[in-house]
């Protein structure tokens, strides 16, 4: 689809990171935007924008949340042209370490946060046919490096739900993109739960160390769901990376092989994942 002047859209997570870069982008277009997140007020960073903007609290675990905000939509557009699944925590480290809770907490809002939002607006997007629906992944959803089970595994889930859905909803007129971008500077890191200390600070100093600004993932975004891409992979890295799975199967096994003995190098020189305090959860 070509986002213009007008569209009615949806975004969740958007007072931040990438969800905020996507607010302030479509309203420089002239975009009417729905900007939800699990704050009950309006966040200072929203608040801050100019342009067509309506925010309301979501919480996208909630199914009383999705259903209200599927009847402001009704009510006050009579239908939309565009939904961002967006709103996403980060989770990960050695497996041995970690828990189903933590299991549980990523999976609700990362992959079923996504699957509630499609499944709320797929009828109106059918009904109306026409519109089209962006969720959010991540290059790990495509290629898999260890120390971040918890992760990669939701992620991929998110990029299998979205093409899935794209041919599902292909009969409606209705368009799907997913979003799988490398790491880039965000707020995300403090969000990071981990009983693994040394993947949790790896994955920080990744996102706060990357020359990438969440602003400039929003713009390629953009510009690839302008061209009609359904994978879309905003940045270098997250392209190199996945050509490299796709038709280079020999280099990425070296780095993925790399990545890991470097991990287990230095997580014996700490001692060993059970001296950090590893424990089994059923």
């Amino acid at each position: 689809m070509t986002v213009s002047t007008g569209d009615r859209v949806l975004v969740t997570g958007a007072a931040s990171g990438l969800g905020l870069a996507l607010v302030t982008r479509l309203l420089e277009r002239g975009c009417r935007v729905l900007a939800t997140d699990v704050h009950l007020d309006l966040p200072s960073s929203l608040a801050a924008l100019s342009g067509n903007l309506t925010y309301r609290q979501l919480d996208v675990r909630s199914d009383d949340d999705w259903s209200t905000t599927l009847g402001w939509v009704r009510e006050t557009w009579s239908g939309i042209d565009l939904v961002v699944n967006n709103a996403g925590v980060a989770s990960g480290g050695r497996i041995d370490l970690t828990t189903s809770e933590s299991w549980d907490w990523l999976t609700q809002i990362n992959l079923l946060g996504v699957a509630r939002g499609c499944r709320t607006f797929a009828p109106m997007l059918k009904e109306q046919r026409s519109g089209h629906v962006v969720n959010t992944a991540s290059a790990a959803g495509l290629v898999h490096p260890p120390r971040m089970t918890e992760y990669t595994a939701v992620k991929a889930g998110v990029v299998a739900l979205s093409e899935s859905l794209r041919w599902e909803l292909e009969p409606y007129g209705v368009g799907v993109s997913v979003v799988c971008p490398s790491f880039f500077r965000t707020n995300l890191a403090d969000s990071i739960r981990s009983a693994d200390p040394a993947a949790k600070e790896s994955a920080r100093r990744l996102i706060e160390g990357s020359s990438r600004s969440a602003d400039s993932i929003a713009v390629e975004v953009l510009r690839q769901l302008d061209a009609g891409k359904h994978v879309i992979l905003p940045d270098r890295d997250a392209r190199v990376a996945y050509a490299a799975k796709r038709f280079a199967p020999w280099l990425y096994r070296a780095m993925m092989l790399r990545t890991a003995r470097q991990a287990a190098a230095e997580d014996e020189a700490s001692g060993g994942a059970r001296r950090v305090g590893a424990r089994v959860s059923s």
